[in-house]
């Protein structure tokens, strides 16, 4: 009885925070279209924005085709993220899961290190069909794995194996590349959402909301699965169905996001964290929505912050993710007894 009542007194709040949330990521969009080393009034972007132009031309194409698709790109890959560690979180059972656990963001990188480091290949669209490729290549290896194996620790363990092969053959491709092949994959992996341009973003766009989407409709399975196995399938769940479904969602959503922009560390490990933490709660009713929009804020905090420099130079995106998303895991290490990751 207890119980109901704190429910029922804490939807107000829950929804009131999913709310602030999504005033938040549209405060943060705006914030973007308007920070850059040129300064452009607001009214002139509302223009651009509404198809009547700019009174320089200059700012529109600045809006059009950096600011616009840098910041539409941010909030895409950062809710993509997120909510693919909460979904695997969620289906091992375990806080530390995220997008790199199973070896398919390595895939990606091991993609772009064949074409870059031995094919020399340097082109954007065959980076990115390279980055696919890759990670459609573990991704596969996965699902036939999950077939397989009934354990999802043991699952877990092959995606870290074949995450370290990855990591093996990449090291062994830096060590005989030239140079500036190195240079040139080592700049790649520090992540960047201004690599999306507006006539790429469709395609980006379009894989990353199906991924979104698809998570919004597992809401119900995912719940069943927070008391574990065994009892999401005495209420009729078909357990292996729902982990191929989660590990194809979580591949699509991660091999595009690491294809376009790179691999971006910590967002998808940290924020279902700071969603969990901002709520408290676990049932993904609400948690799913909050951890989308969590990651979009998170996203575009650090696209602010790699955007507003004093020498105008970008900073690596990786290196501001790990500034925020490691002080969260570690907090949540320290606290897990206290943390609530089921209902």
């Amino acid at each position: 009885m207890n119980r109901g009542k704190v429910e029922t007194c804490g939807r107000p709040l829950r929804t009131g925070a999913i709310i602030i949330l999504a005033v938040c990521v549209v405060a943060l969009f705006a914030a973007s279209l308007v920070a850059g080393p040129v300064k452009i009034p607001f009214r002139e972007i509302l223009s651009v924005l509404a198809g009547k132009g700019a009174s320089q031309e200059i700012w529109s194409h600045i809006i059009l085709e950096n600011r616009l698709p840098q910041a539409v790109t941010a909030l895409l890959g950062g809710a993509a993220l997120a909510i693919s560690g909460l979904l695997l979180q969620t289906l091992f059972r375990n806080p530390l899961a995220g997008p790199s656990i199973l070896g398919i963001s390595d895939g990606a990188n091991l993609g772009v290190a064949l074409a870059m480091l031995y094919l020399g290949v340097s082109s954007y669209f065959s980076i990115i069909m390279a980055a696919l490729a890759g990670a459609a290549v573990v991704l596969f290896v996965i699902i036939l794995f999950s077939r397989k194996v009934s354990n999802n620790v043991m699952l877990l363990i092959v995606g870290i194996m074949v995450g370290y092969l990855a990591s093996s053959i990449i090291s062994i491709l830096n060590f005989r590349a030239s140079a500036d092949k190195v240079h040139q994959y080592v700049m790649w992996g520090m992540g960047d959402f201004a690599s999306v341009s507006l006539d790429k973003l469709p395609w980006f766009a379009s894989f990353t909301l199906a991924a979104l989407a698809a998570s919004l409709l597992m809401v119900k399975p995912l719940n069943a699965l927070l008391p574990g196995e065994s009892y999401a399938a005495n209420l009729g769940l078909n357990v292996k169905a729902t982990r191929f479904a989660i590990l194809t969602v979580t591949g699509i959503a991660t091999a595009t996001v690491t294809a376009f922009c790179g691999p971006i560390s910590f967002i998808g490990l940290a924020v279902p964290h700071i969603a969990r933490l901002t709520l408290k709660s676990s049932n993904h009713r609400v948690l799913v929505p909050a951890t989308i929009l969590c990651g979009a804020a998170v996203a575009l905090v650090c696209n602010l912050i790699t955007c507003i420099t004093p020498s105008g130079a970008a900073l690596p995106l990786n290196a501001v993710t790990s500034l925020i998303g490691a002080p969260v895991i570690i907090y949540v290490i320290m606290n897990r007894r206290n943390i609530q990751y089921f209902n």
